[in-house]
């Protein structure tokens, strides 16, 4: 497996991997829905908003996760949102996911980021450091359905202190359908 940050020339099957992945664990509704999410996130964000990191099996697409900025105008730390996640789901169980998630938290932190926050399963993101927070020290950009699974983690070597003021994700995330 190997690891890569260099998206674009790969931004459609990306996108593909997101829906075939969502499709096969959530119905084809889902698929289409998040391959559109990581579409317009490809598409749409600007750079300075937005990290991608794969994973690949030889010449197979294998793993994607995707980081956007969370704005947060009253707060100077740069905080960013992990979602959507994919791994292929003939690759599942095998760790690709979790050394995935573990090479971009690292470029993260490389890259200067201070905290990471994401909507998910707090046992499957805690294997990586994600901890279970509340709306009060991580603002949500939009209402949660499912608050118990609003994650984060310090990036930096300093602990995870509230978060000051509204949140705001990037255009292509502020639906409620992804909240």
């Amino acid at each position: 497996m190997q690891h890569s940050s260099d998206f674009k020339p790969q931004a459609e099957a990306i996108a593909r991997l997101f829906e075939a992945t969502f499709s096969a664990s959530e119905g084809p509704d889902e698929g289409a829905l998040i391959g559109k999410l990581a579409r317009d996130l490809l598409s749409d964000t600007s750079d300075s908003d937005l990290h991608v990191f794969t994973t690949w099996d030889g010449s197979t697409l294998a793993g994607a996760i995707i980081f956007s900025r969370l704005h947060v105008p009253d707060d100077h730390r740069g905080v960013f949102l992990l979602a959507p996640v994919a791994v292929a789901p003939d690759q599942q169980g095998q760790g690709v996911g979790q050394s995935l998630l573990q090479y971009g938290l690292s470029e993260m932190r490389r890259v200067g980021a201070d905290v990471a926050v994401t909507y998910g399963d707090p046992a499957y993101y805690g294997k990586v450091g994600f901890q279970p927070v509340t709306t009060e020290t991580v603002p949500a950009p939009r209402p949660l359905q499912m608050p118990e699974g609003w994650l984060a983690q310090s990036l930096t070597d300093a602990p995870l202190h509230p978060i000051k003021g509204p949140a705001h994700c990037v255009p292509a995330i502020d639906d409620p359908a992804y909240w």
